[in-house]
This record gives structure tokens, sequence and C-alpha cells, in this order.
């Protein structure tokens, strides 16, 4: 008798995958500094949500100061300049809703303005001669700065101020140059990447508060009138 030997069984249905290779020691290192980054912004955001109560009367200033016919003066450098023409182009376009335009000039804008100051005066006085040209007393002028610390941007501070604007500066850990120069500072505590990621949300929750005082003058609201309640306003 002849013995045959068995074809294998084939296997019908799922089976499970093989498990995934080892991770490499440089995709491990990597992941760490992509945890690390997001752990230091959460940090930074809870440092920012301190702020809201600032946030939300800044937004009730600019738009009464906008709507009485004054300009919001923004600038900041590299990454910073980036917020302060955001911030200009919610202004004169619109962040959420419909409603009529503002005055808002990004100072690093005008590029052959830019270079002629740098060229005739210094690139530490890029700003501030920009203040002197066109500021005005009741202007609103807000400087965005990581380090607090940038030349330029002190000047421009020390501009608005003989010019009589009022000025506001967004700005990474404090104690810093910038806050004590600047009538009012947000200080964003943590690293510089971390605080210039909070200011993009700090400018966001400012065009809100900004929208919604507009949209109560619009309403009509007048001496009298119960105006939006900020968070942390006594009772």
């Amino acid at each position: 008798m002849t013995i045959r030997p068995m074809a294998p069984r084939r296997r019908t249905g799922s089976f499970a995958p093989p498990p995934p290779a080892p991770a490499k020691p440089a995709e491990l290192e990597l992941g760490c500094l992509v945890d690390a980054h997001l752990d230091a912004h959460v940090l930074a955001a809870s440092s920012l949500r301190a702020s809201s109560g600032l946030l939300a009367r800044w937004g009730e200033v600019l738009a009464d100061r906008l709507l009485a016919g004054h300009r919001l003066l923004a600038a900041g450098n590299g990454g910073s300049a980036a917020e302060a023409q955001h911030l200009t182009a919610e202004l004169v376009g619109r962040f959420d809703g419909e409603r009529r335009a503002f005055s808002a000039i990004s100072l690093h804008a005008e590029s052959s303005a830019l270079t002629a100051i740098s060229n005739d005066y210094g690139y530490d006085d890029v700003f501030a001669r920009q203040v002197q040209a066109h500021g005005r007393p009741g202007d609103i002028l807000m400087l965005f700065s990581t380090s607090g610390r940038s030349v330029n941007l002190l000047r421009a501070a020390q501009a608005g101020r003989q010019a009589r604007l009022t000025s506001w500066a967004l700005t990474g850990s404090s104690p810093n140059p910038l806050a004590h120069l600047a009538d009012e500072t947000l200080a964003v505590d943590g690293p510089a990447a971390s605080a210039q990621e909070c200011h993009l949300i700090a400018l966001h929750a400012l065009c809100r508060a900004f929208d919604a005082r507009v949209a109560w003058h619009a309403a009509g609201q007048g001496p009298g009138q119960t105006r939006p309640v900020r968070r942390g306003d006594r009772a």
C-alpha cells in the first residue's frame, strides 16, 4: 500500500498581518521631537487662556477706535510680520460674517518704503519712520515679537508713544523690553515657536471680539443699553 503525502490545506478567510518592523532609532527620535513640540504648544496655550479678558477688551477698544475713524498699524519681523499682515487682512477684508472694511496697515508690506527707509536710515528705523508718517493720536499700534527685543519694534513703540498712539504688544515670555515700552502686552510663556503659534490664536480671538463689538454698534446700541459681557468683567 502506497501512502501519499497530504497536500497542505489552503487557509481561507482573513489572517493577521505580520507585525510592523521595529522603529528605527532616528524615527523614535523624530517622534519624540514632535511630541515635545505639541506638548510645549499646549502649555503655551494654557498661559494664553489667562489673557482672554485682555483680548476681549482689546477687541472692544479696537472696534470703537476704528469706527471713530482711527486706524490700526501693525508690524513684526519674519513670522511675526506674517501674523501682523494676517491681522490687517482680517480687518480690511473680513473675519467671520459680512461687515464694513476698516483701515489697517502692515508696516512691513510696502516694499518701496521699506527699502528706502532701510537704505537711508537703517533697518532699526524701518517701522518708526512709518509710524511717524501714518500714525495719528488715537490710532492703535500693534507689535508682534516672540523675543520682545527687536530694535526696530522698540523704536516703533517709542515713536508711537511720541505720536500719542495706543500701543499693544504680543510677545513671548516676559519681562522683555517691548513689554516695558508698550501700553499693554499679551505675553505668552513658552518657546518662540509656541509663542508665535499662540499669537495667531490670539489675533483670531481678538477679531472675534472686534466683530461682535462692531455688530453691537450696528444694532444701534447706545448709552444706557447693555453691552456685550466680557469674561472677567465685574458684576
